[in-house]
């Protein structure tokens, strides 16, 4: 089981969604990412080659949230999630939300 812990950058982008949204987010990152981070599936992918504009234990993954994108690393030795930022996608590509 991983500990979720989120990035002071995260924080203020959850602040300015609305409530539904956040707990969506927040309700699908605890499903997620609590049990199985480092798993590949429909929602979540290893985002290759792509440098944040932030600070990361690497690689960057990218799980998705229905228009929102949440951004992620793991810490596996600590056994953290460390969630960096949540955006809205829209009809942008990856590297143009971060």
């Amino acid at each position: 089981m991983y500990d979720i812990l989120y990035d002071v950058a995260a924080e203020d982008d959850l602040r300015s969604l609305r409530p539904y949204d956040i707990r969506r987010i927040l309700d699908e990152v605890e499903a997620q990412l609590m049990k199985s981070p480092l798993a590949p599936d429909r929602r979540k992918k290893l985002l290759k080659g792509l440098l944040p504009p932030w600070d990361a234990v690497r690689p960057v993954w990218q799980m998705r949230v229905g228009d929102f994108r949440v951004f992620y690393d793991v810490d596996g030795d600590r056994g953290e999630v460390i969630i960096r930022a949540v955006r809205r996608k829209g009809n942008k590509k990856t590297e143009e939300i971060l």
